[in-house]
């Protein structure tokens, strides 16, 4: 069987993106993934860095260990009867919540990316800041990259720092969202880097993140900056309470990340 991988071997900037890539090219159910077959190409991609002198991080040799123990799990047989009495979940269940999780954070970032394109081929410098003077703030699309940067800034420091993951936690998008609509109800508005720094996992950083970003786009939360490289901020718009109204458009998207 060919290798999904290119003879030049790809570099990935961690092992859920390899992951990612090596189910993509195949076009695999993420839902149903064949581990065992995952975890030989993902084992050959490490040789073959090992052999090309290509140094990889210990996140990649940690996701190999969870590869074979996720693999020697489903290959365990079960007893029929202990089965009916205290069925065993899917042991892919938290590896697949967390390809889903970066496969939407990776989106969310390549959207961005492609505004700043399309906004960069459509104005000239002059004419940017013509607007700019006419506007009175900056474009939003603009400002959501520095919110990109900052949320990238916490995620390095927070690798410096403990961070309590909590193995049972379940944290989602969906419950970030409710947990957003809990702080604009007191406060109007926060710094974006504070409301990233007080969660306890990367996990419930990424799913904040992801909450924020679909706030923002139905203008229910809006972005400030104190002046240029200024501080990020979150503060509430008119849009907030008619995006949690009943007929509103948060629990559709709650739903859609199900």
């Amino acid at each position: 069987m060919a290798s999904p991988l290119n003879f030049h071997l790809e570099q990935y900037e961690g092992p859920l993106d390899l992951l990612l890539d090596l189910i993509r090219k195949q076009e695999i159910n993420i839902y149903d993934i064949p581990i065992a077959k995952i975890t030989q190409q993902y084992l050959e991609y490490m040789q073959r860095a090992t052999e090309m002198n290509i140094e990889l991080s210990a996140e990649f040799v940690f996701m190999a260990a969870t590869l074979i123990h996720i693999k020697s799990r489903m290959l365990l047989p079960r007893d029929p009867e202990l089965e009916k009495l205290l069925p065993e979940e899917d042991p892919r269940k938290e590896l697949v919540e967390r390809l889903l999780e970066r496969e939407r954070f990776k989106t969310a970032a390549e959207m961005l990316h492609e505004k700043r394109v399309i906004e960069e081929a459509v104005w000239t410098n002059a004419q940017m800041e013509q607007f700019r003077a006419e506007a009175g703030e900056p474009e939003l699309a603009v400002t959501l990259f520095d919110l990109v940067k900052t949320f990238q800034s916490v995620l390095e420091r927070s690798k410096k720092r403990p961070m309590y993951e909590i193995s049972t936690e379940e944290v989602s998008v969906p419950d970030m969202i409710r947990y957003l609509r809990k702080v604009f109800d007191r406060e109007n508005e926060v710094a974006a880097e504070e409301l990233f720094e007080r969660q306890r996992s990367r996990r419930s950083m990424i799913c904040l993140f992801l909450a924020v970003l679909e706030l923002v786009k139905l203008q229910a939360l809006g972005l400030t900056q104190t002046g240029t490289f200024g501080q990020i901020g979150l503060k509430r718009l008119k849009g907030f309470e008619a995006a949690f109204s009943a007929n509103g458009t948060v629990a559709a998207i709650e739903e859609g990340y199900h």
